[in-house]
């Protein structure tokens, strides 16, 4: 379960990839609200999300392997973070991940765990202590493989396991609905589904 997340709509939306405009923007919150519109107060992930940094003006959208997607017109501005390089992070994990690095950060690590698609409950605390997670078909099971290791380059495994067995189906299922007018910032819209393979 993620913590203030909740499940308010049909649609993923995270703030992910973007083209910025005329002007270079350091961070989300130097994004104008629009007409109309005034910013309210936020602070905890909300604040977070706001100040996170954004790639320089004309920064472009890129894939794990360092190429530019092919279509940057669904961009507005382009978070900057760290993806790895391995094609993992998909919608729901980049709301995942976003959450996520801000519990980390404020060592917050027994908010952190997910649910795969199978209902196994990936949590992080149990996975910085040393164990490990084994995948065998649908059968999931903890393993003892090290000493605690609080580390990023671990935190960072971690999340591949999970950006492996996780998605829009769990996370949706992990969340709460609310009321279109209980939207708070941090909250994201999602429709639980399984990437459909040809």
């Amino acid at each position: 379960m993620i913590h203030n997340l909740r499940l308010i709509g049909t649609a993923l939306s995270c703030l992910i990839s973007v083209r910025v405009s005329a002007f270079a923007q350091r961070t989300v919150n130097s994004i104008a609200p629009p007409d109309g519109f005034t910013r309210i107060d936020a602070d905890g992930f909300g604040r977070n999300l706001r100040d996170h940094p954004l790639k320089a003006e004309g920064g472009k959208v890129h894939l794990y392997d360092g190429t530019e997607k092919y279509w940057q017109g669904g961009a507005y501005a382009v978070v900057d973070l760290e993806i790895g390089s391995t094609d993992l992070q998909q919608c729901a994990d980049a709301c995942m991940r976003l959450r996520v690095k801000y519990l980390w950060k404020n060592k917050s690590y027994s908010d952190i765990h997910f649910n795969f698609t199978n209902g196994f409950n990936a949590e992080y605390s149990k996975w910085a202590e040393g164990y490990r997670i084994r995948v065998e078909g649908n059968k999931v099971s903890w393993y003892r493989a090290g000493n605690p290791d609080y580390t990023y380059r671990s935190f960072r495994k971690y999340l591949n396991m999970v950006f492996s067995y996780a998605g829009t189906a769990s996370l949706s299922d992990e969340m709460a609905s609310i009321a279109l007018s209980d939207v708070q910032i941090g909250d994201i819209f999602i429709r639980g589904g399984h990437p459909v393979t040809q």
